[in-house]
């Protein structure tokens, strides 16, 4: 796990992509375990392969956008993000249990702010499965920290 990014060390244009991660059946039964989100859609097989058009377990949309920040976290927001402001979520495609994800990044504003020691940073995030295929995108704005004189 490396320190996270300053807004002034990166630059508008800039990209990175994170590590993947498996989403597993575990990680969903936790996510709508503690959260409450306890629809048949996500705790119930058999009723999921008679009903849904998907065939196997789904993710919540909301566990992909939590896994996304999280894969965030590890590479570029630790001990540097002060707060998450704002953001457009989009989920694009179904994600299923076992699907592995990563995040591809582009830095599109990178400003400070009339605080001292903090910036504005805003990315365009791109959720992207094992196959390729963009599942989620979303737009986040943080208060990030600067770099120390």
């Amino acid at each position: 796990m490396g320190l996270g990014l300053h807004w002034n060390d990166v630059r508008v244009g800039q990209r990175f992509k994170t590590l993947g991660r498996t989403v597993t059946e575990a990680d969903i039964a936790m996510f709508v375990g503690v959260t409450g989100m306890v629809e048949e859609m996500f705790t119930n097989l058999e009723y999921i392969q008679r009903e849904s058009r998907m065939g196997s377990r789904p993710v919540p949309g909301s566990l992909v956008f939590c896994v996304a920040e999280g894969l965030l976290m590890q590479s570029t927001m630790q001990r540097t993000g002060v707060a998450f402001l704002e953001c457009d979520l989009r989920i694009r495609k179904p994600t299923l249990a076992g699907d592995t994800l990563h995040v591809c990044v582009e830095v599109v504003e990178a400003r400070a702010t009339s605080k001292p020691g903090s910036g504005l940073l805003r990315t365009m995030n791109r959720v992207v499965n094992q196959r390729g295929e963009v599942v989620a995108t979303y737009n986040p704005l943080r208060m990030v920290k600067g770099r120390p004189d």
